[in-house]
């Protein structure tokens, strides 16, 4: 069997972090799948998706640490050709990968106690994202 839920969300960018997990397991339960795989997809080429302890002090951490890595006032090649100065953001959303995948066992997203599924909009603008859940098993 294989369910999808769409999740839509309002992000400022900058690699603003929303933790998705709540919506994961409503696509989880909506499915009734009770042994099987779910995969949570940013659509969009300036998000990702990945788990974290969703505290402040990490989610500080890490917006601190993609700042270091791919700073907003980098140059790049592609804000150069297209003038939107967002090529940190399609870096970031690239090295961190658009999706993940988790595994479902006895009806529940298989997640450790201080992990959760976040989504981050890297743009350098406000935007209405999209991330779908599709679970797939028995």
């Amino acid at each position: 069997m294989i369910h999808g839920k769409m999740i839509a969300l309002s992000t400022r960018g900058f690699s603003e972090i929303h933790d998705l997990t709540d919506d994961v397991r409503a696509a989880v339960a909506e499915s009734g799948i009770q042994e099987g795989i779910v995969n949570v997809f940013a659509i969009g080429s300036t998000a990702s998706v990945t788990t974290i302890e969703f505290e402040p002090a990490l989610v500080r951490d890490m917006s601190e640490a993609l700042e270091r890595l791919w700073p907003r006032d980098m140059q790049s090649h592609h804000s150069e050709t297209w003038g939107d100065d967002n090529g940190f953001s399609h870096l970031r959303a690239s090295f961190m990968g658009p999706g993940l995948t988790v595994p479902v066992h006895r009806g529940e997203v298989l997640l450790g106690t201080w992990q959760q599924i976040v989504v981050l909009d890297h743009d350098n603008r406000p935007r209405d994202r999209r991330v779908f859940a599709q679970v797939v098993g028995e």
